[in-house]
């Protein structure tokens, strides 16, 4: 199983927006604001060509892990502590549901061993146990020093 470019690329946009949130729980606590910082300067920091950020900034911000806001003091934000987002909804933000295989999907399994498959069950213990593991690694960890 390998992750497609775009998932790895928001993996490094959201560790990259997570180092400029700080302790952003603390922050708000104590009446600040969060740390903001731009869609170019996200493209800048990162490397990856800003039009790809921008697409990327979409769809983690319709997941609901990020926010953004117009205007003065504007910019984009983690829409929620780093140490409550993990890999897993970093993953389905881009990839959608964590599923090893398409057969599971009614709507889109045109899997030619359908009505005779005796694996097609466990299917969902798999891809729950994969999900776990992912949810189990938080992006304050991501942005830690290896």
């Amino acid at each position: 199983m390998r992750l497609s470019s775009m998932t790895d690329y928001a993996v490094v946009i959201m560790s990259a927006a997570a180092r400029h949130c700080g302790t952003c729980s603390l922050i708000e606590q104590a009446g600040g604001k969060r740390a903001r910082i731009s869609a170019a300067q996200l493209a800048a920091e990162t490397g990856l060509p800003a039009p790809t950020v921008q697409k990327l900034v979409s769809k983690l911000s319709a997941a609901g892990l990020m926010r953004s806001s117009r205007g003065v003091g504007g910019g984009l934000r983690l829409a929620r502590p780093p140490a409550t987002i993990s890999l897993a909804d970093i993953v389905e933000a881009v990839e959608g549901p964590i599923a090893l295989t398409a057969c599971i999907d009614r709507v889109k399994s045109d899997c030619t061993l359908d009505s005779c498959c005796n694996v097609k069950g466990h299917w969902p213990q798999v891809n729950a146990a994969v999900r776990g593991a992912l949810a189990q690694v938080a992006l304050t960890q991501l942005v830690e020093e290896v």
